[in-house]
């Protein structure tokens, strides 16, 4: 209520219809149809590199050159991709649901194909970070980041990247929105990559879940589980559909 022009108003208000909340989790398998190499598949190689010769902290404090470079040629593979049937497929959800994405991903192919609430577990390989303070990141103009580009306090910047025996640090986000979820799908990851494996036990067990992997296989522990053994860019368009033309 509130007075106008000499009168009392009432303002009633018709309460919404709150939208469903899908949750995407993918991973490698995900942006492997634009031509994104997988660490997996490369026989544990990435551009013939060792995990330990580019992906950890030691190996920065060790070699920043090497692997800056070596971030430098994901960039501009990743800068060179597009995204796939299965990425625009899960934009188009936002038609009818909330939907969140959590992905293992470092590309932005989700956003480029037009999803709009994206967490990155494992950092994103187009933006930079000081290496003294972890919440000063940039975004990175172009392909390459090299020695010498600082941050404001003067400290090299490093990729933006949560290497291997580093914390994840939106690992409590994600599994928050878990939480929250009234559809949960598994897309393109093996659930083998921990802690961010265990994100489906925050899931409530109520709840339909879909996996799509062609090598997915039951997994007994995960209630109310539907698998789909193809790879993202042919299942997730027909699941998509299906989602959008059920009634919820």
């Amino acid at each position: 209520m509130f007075f106008f022009n000499g009168q009392y108003i009432i303002l009633i208000f018709a309460p919404g219809i709150a939208m469903k909340k899908i949750v995407v989790f993918t991973g490698a398998g995900m942006s492997a149809e634009s031509g994104i190499n997988t660490f997996r598949d490369s026989g544990g190689l990435w551009e013939q590199h060792k995990i330990e010769d580019v992906a950890t902290p030691e190996a920065f404090r060790r070699d920043p050159d090497l692997v800056l470079n070596f971030y430098n040629q994901r960039r501009q593979q990743v800068l060179a991709a597009s995204p796939n049937k299965a990425h625009i497929a899960i934009a188009q959800l936002e038609q009818k649901f909330e939907v969140h994405v959590i992905t293992q991903n470092i590309d932005d192919l989700h956003e480029r194909a037009g999803s709009t609430n994206v967490l990155h577990l494992h950092g994103e390989i187009r933006k930079s970070r000081s290496t003294v303070d972890p919440n000063l990141i940039y975004s990175i103009d172009g392909s390459a980041l090299q020695m010498g580009e600082r941050c404001e306090r003067g400290s090299q910047l490093r990729p933006h990247i949560v290497w291997f025996g580093e914390a994840v640090p939106a690992m409590e986000e994600a599994e928050y929105i878990t939480s929250l979820a009234d559809i949960f799908l598994i897309i393109g990851t093996s659930l083998a990559v921990y802690p961010a494996a265990n994100l489906v036990a925050f899931a409530k067990t109520s709840i339909p879940k879909y996996l799509v992997d062609p090598n997915a296989k039951p997994i007994p522990f995960i209630a109310n589980l539907k698998i789909i053994n193809e790879k993202a860019g042919t299942g997730i368009p027909l699941l998509v559909e299906k989602l959008l033309n059920d009634e919820h």
